[in-house]
C-alpha cells in the first residue's frame, strides 16, 4: 500500500514540470489493477508481496514514462529513486543534507580561489559549502595543499565518475551518492550520466527503468499502449519537432481492424472551421465504432472545452466498444485537464545517448525484411543508423555546424533508407 500512495502522489506533482503531465486517480487505479493481475503468483506471502511491488512499480512507471519528454524522464526516475530511498526501501542510507545539497548546489562566494589556474571559481565556491557536510570537512584542504596535482588530473578526466578520487577519497567509490556530491560540485557537466549510473545500481532492476522502451520502436510502444486504451480512454500524442504519429496509427489500424480512410477511420487536422467536421466524425465513431484522429487540437483551445464535455457524455452513455480516439497537440496550457487525465499520453522523441539512439534506429526497421537483405546492405544500413544517431546526439549543440536547428526525426531515417534501397536496386553492382 505504501508503494501505491507514494507512486500516486509522485506522479500527480509532475504537472509542475509540464502542464501536459496530468494523471487522475481513476487512471492510476486502472493500471494498479492491471499490475496486480500481471504479477507472478506465489503461495509464499513474502515472495508474492515482492512480485506485486515490483510489477506495480514498473507498470506505473512505464505508463507515465511513455508520456514524458526525454529531458524529463531522468528527473522522474530520480524522483522515484529518492522517494524509495527516503522510505528506506533501498540498501543505501538516505541523508536529507546530501539530498538537499544535490538538489540545490549551494555555493559560498566570499572566498578566494587558490586553484584558479585550473579550477573554475564556481567549483571552488561549491567546495566551500561541501566541506560543511559531515564527512567532507577535509576535502578543501586536501584539494589545495595535500594533492592539488592529483585532483587536477582527476578533474581533467573525460569520465571522472569512473575514476578514483585522490587520497582517502577513493573510498567514495563504495558510497556512490557521496561521490555524486563531488561530481555535482567539480564536474556538473557529468551529473546526468552519473545520476543515471547511480539509479541503475541502487534501484532494483534499475536498468529497466533508465532504459525503459529504449530499444522499442515507436510503433511497438503504440501497439502496447493500444492494448491499454478503450472507447473512453483516448491516446494522446504530445508532439515535439519532427514527430508525426499519423503513419504509425494508420499502420496499426491496417493490422488490427482493416483500416480504410473515410470508411472506418477519420483523420481531421484541426483549424478554422474544422470543429464541426471533427464533431460529426466523432459522433459517427461513437455510434459505429470507428477510429478518429484529431490532429493539433491545441490550435482550438476554446473548442477543447466542448470536446471534453462531449467525451464526458460519451462515457456516461456508453460508446461503441470499437471506438478509438487519437488526439495530438503541442504542449499547451489550453488543453483541458480533463482530457489529459483520461488519456494515455505518448511522446515520440529520440532517446538520450548514442547507444540508445542506435538501438531505436535499428528497431525502426522490420526485422524480417532486414534479415533478408544482403550482408553488404546490412553493413550500409548499420552505417546509416549510426550516422542518424550521431546527428541526433549533435542536437545538444544546437545549430552549431548547421544553418539552423533540425530535428533529424525517424522520418528522415526512413526516407534515407528508401533512397538507399532504390539506389542499390538500380545500381549494376555494389
Amino acid at each position: 500500500m505504501i508503494h501505491s500512495w507514494m507512486l500516486f502522489f509522485l506522479i500527480i506533482q509532475l504537472w509542475i514540470i509540464e502542464h501536459m503531465y496530468q494523471y487522475s486517480l481513476d487512471s492510476f487505479v486502472t493500471f494498479l489493477g492491471k499490475a496486480i493481475e500481471k504479477a507472478k503468483q506465489s503461495d509464499d506471502i513474502k515472495e508474492r508481496s515482492a512480485n506485486l511491488i515490483s510489477m506495480i512499480r514498473m507498470t506505473i512507471f512505464r505508463w507515465v514514462n511513455r508520456g514524458l519528454f526525454e529531458r524529463h524522464k531522468l528527473t522522474f526516475c530520480a524522483l522515484l529513486t529518492f522517494s524509495l530511498l527516503q522510505l528506506g526501501k533501498l540498501e543505501e542510507e538516505y541523508s536529507f543534507a546530501y539530498y538537499n545539497f544535490l538538489l540545490r548546489g549551494p555555493t559560498r562566494t566570499d572566498v578566494e580561489n587558490p586553484l584558479s589556474d585550473w579550477l573554475p571559481n564556481q567549483a571552488w565556491f561549491g567546495v566551500q559549502k561541501l566541506i560543511e557536510l559531515e564527512g567532507f570537512e577535509m576535502f578543501a584542504q586536501n584539494m589545495e595543499k595535500d594533492a592539488a596535482p592529483r585532483f587536477k588530473e582527476w578533474f581533467n578526466e573525460l569520465a571522472p565518475e569512473e575514476a578514483k578520487l585522490p587520497l582517502d577519497w577513493k573510498r567514495l567509490d563504495n558510497h556512490p551518492l557521496q561521490k555524486m556530491l563531488v561530481i555535482r560540485v567539480l564536474r556538473p557537466d557529468r551529473m546526468t550520466i552519473t545520476m543515471a549510473s547511480w539509479i541503475r545500481s541502487v534501484l532494483p532492476n534499475g536498468r529497466d527503468y533508465i532504459d525503459c522502451d529504449g530499444s522499442s520502436s515507436f510503433f511497438e510502444v503504440l501497439t502496447s499502449s493500444y492494448e491499454d486504451s478503450s472507447a473512453v480512454t483516448p491516446i494522446f500524442f504530445i508532439l515535439s519537432p519532427g514527430a508525426d504519429p499519423v503513419q504509425e496509427v494508420e499502420k496499426l489500424g491496417k493490422r488490427l481492424v482493416q483500416l480504410q480512410i473515410n470508411v472506418n477511420y477519420h483523420n481531421v487536422a484541426m483549424g478554422q472551421g474544422q470543429d464541426v467536421v471533427a464533431m460529426a466524425k466523432l459522433e459517427m465513431g461513437h455510434k459505429e465504432g470507428h477510429w478518429v484522429m484529431l490532429q493539433n487540437i491545441h490550435l482550438m483551445p476554446r473548442w477543447c472545452g466542448t470536446l471534453e464535455k462531449k467525451l464526458d457524455n460519451y462515457a456516461v452513455e456508453g460508446s461503441h466498444p470499437g471506438l478509438r480516439l487519437f488526439l495530438s497537440a503541442d504542449p499547451s496550457p489550453g488543453i483541458p485537464i480533463g482530457i489529459l487525465e483520461r488519456s494515455l499520453k505518448l511522446t515520440n522523441e529520440p532517446p538520450q545517448g548514442l547507444t540508445a539512439n542506435l538501438r531505436r534506429a535499428f528497431a525502426f526497421f522490420n526485422k524480417e525484411e532486414f534479415d533478408e537483405r544482403d550482408a553488404k546492405v546490412k553493413a550500409i544500413v548499420f552505417g546509416l543508423c549510426h550516422f542518424h544517431a550521431v546527428m541526433l546526439e549533435r542536437k545538444k549543440f544546437g545549430p552549431l555546424g548547421y544553418n539552423m536547428m533540425y530535428p533529424f526525426s525517424l522520418g528522415d531515417l526512413r526516407d534515407s533508407a528508401s533512397v538507399l534501397y532504390n539506389y542499390l536496386e538500380n545500381a549494376q553492382s555494389v
